[in-house]
């Protein structure tokens, strides 16, 4: 995030104004979760009107074409500019450019309705948004800090996308495997993880202007968005039942 240094965990607003100020982290994580779950809305609507039609959708007309992995890549270059234009950009960009993201990254997974059943997708979504919804509550929640742990949890992320691109070309059924699992338990850290980083940019930014405030919660809904997809995606992987 290029948003400056991060926050220090420990960071505490005085005892007197404690209670004003967790009204304002109560207020300021709400709008964290609804950037996020409108987010996840639309890339379901995306993902669900480019795969509607089967076979002759949309995504299905260009997913053995050069044109899917523009596709598949695009949601990543508006990650990055995100992360490092954000300093740049006006609150209004940053919101306009969140949605945009939103959007593609729902053509990007769009073809998941063309190789799952409509009721695993549905299923795992709620295990998917169950989890979710407790990790993010534990790493509000807890006094223990989770820095090391994120730590640790980044450097399996690189890991499992670097065999991920190692079995694009060995197709092992265990690596696939084995990828899925601990795909799962990376992102399933990582939600409690960035709730709690988040969290702490508050305390860090809690008196900063509307435009930078905007700006840092949509950053904060961006990495949540992140973590359940990627927990959706994994967990599809290991429950979903594909189509005959």
């Amino acid at each position: 995030m290029a948003l400056g240094s991060q926050p220090g965990w420990n960071v505490r607003p005085a005892g007197g104004v404690q209670a004003d100020i967790d009204v304002g982290l109560r207020d300021y994580m709400l709008r964290v979760y609804n950037y996020m779950a409108s987010g996840l809305a639309l890339t379901g609507i995306v993902a669900y009107v480019a795969a509607a039609g089967g076979a002759n959708s949309f995504i299905a007309h260009i997913y053995h074409t050069p044109l899917m992995w523009l596709v598949m890549l695009s949601p990543l270059g508006f990650v990055l500019a995100l992360s490092y234009g954000i300093n740049r950009m006006q609150f209004s960009t940053t919101q306009m450019v969140f949605w945009a993201f939103a959007a593609v990254m729902g053509l990007s997974i769009s073809t998941i309705f063309l190789v799952y059943t409509g009721a695993s997708i549905a299923r795992v979504f709620f295990i998917t948004a169950g989890t979710f919804a407790g990790m993010s509550l534990y790493g509000y929640t807890t006094r223990r800090d989770l820095t090391a742990i994120g730590s640790f949890l980044f450097m399996g992320l690189i890991g499992i996308i670097i065999a991920s691109l190692v079995n694009i070309f060995l197709q092992s059924p265990a690596i696939y495997f084995a990828v899925s699992v601990l795909g799962v338990l990376i992102f399933v850290g990582l939600t409690a993880y960035d709730t709690q980083r988040i969290k702490a940019t508050y305390y860090a930014y809690q008196y900063a202007d509307g435009q930078v405030a905007g700006k840092i919660a949509i950053m904060g809904a961006l990495s949540l968005y992140l973590d359940f997809i990627n927990l959706f995606m994994f967990l599809l992987q290991l429950f979903g039942v594909r189509r005959d």
